[in-house]
């Protein structure tokens, strides 16, 4: 498993500005994004009856892993289902297809087909439904601009408007109702691999912040 460096900035709404101008202005866009740079994420996460994910978060559990299944602007023809596994400051991610009808019948608790499915990690999530209990918990949303610089492999996100499903599993609908976090949130995330070059430590300002601890999936676990 390839482990990343990952960290995470709670910043201002000025400094959100500033940021955004600075990166727009020296990196690289996603060429997946929509042509304002941006794109909505939904993300449907996992927990056990006892919030097990929930609680290794707050608790700051060093190792801890999560699960959930993500679409992007709303397309339901690209699903992935992701592993998240974070060791201190080090994060992974493993991913794998999924379709629609596979989705739903997940969300459903249709579960037996998993157990012969041709990917390790939908197998993984198979064991972990029936021997942890793991479900389908809550509904995350926010609108994410990237950017890339290729030299260590560095990955830059701004996340804005992230907004809770409440208890909704219901990935797909349009009808969904998403309410905002009581708290509004800018968030930097900054991911690379062996090393930070200096441009984009210089660029964000690193040496003036410190690295939090936010998790969107806790955030939006105010209401319950």
């Amino acid at each position: 498993m390839n482990y990343r460096h990952e960290w995470k900035h709670r910043i201002s709404c000025s400094d959100y500005a500033a940021l955004r101008h600075r990166l727009s202005s020296v990196l690289q866009r996603d060429e997946h994004a929509l042509p304002d740079g941006t794109y909505r994420i939904r993300s449907l996460y996992f927990d056990t009856p006892d919030d097990r994910a929930l609680r290794d978060k707050l608790d700051g559990v060093n190792c801890r892993k999560k699960f959930r299944i993500r679409i992007y602007n709303g397309n339901d023809r690209m699903i992935r289902l992701e592993k998240k596994s974070r060791r201190s400051a080090l994060g992974s991610k493993q991913s794998a297809h999924l379709t629609k009808e596979e989705t739903l019948r997940i969300i459903a608790g249709e579960l037996d087909w998993m157990a012969t499915h041709e990917s390790e990690l939908v197998q993984e999530l198979h064991k972990k439904m029936h021997c942890s209990r793991l479900a389908p918990k809550t509904i995350v949303d926010y609108r994410r601009e990237p950017f890339i610089y290729a030299p260590g492999n560095v990955r830059v996100t701004l996340d804005t408007d992230l907004r809770t499903g409440l208890v909704s599993t219901a990935l797909f609908s349009e009808e969904c109702v998403t309410i905002p976090v009581p708290d509004p949130m800018y968030l930097l995330e900054v991911k690379y691999d062996a090393f930070l070059p200096e441009l984009i430590r210089d660029l964000v300002q690193l040496e003036s912040r410190s690295a939090s601890a936010f998790s969107k999936y806790a955030q939006c676990r105010v209401y319950g």
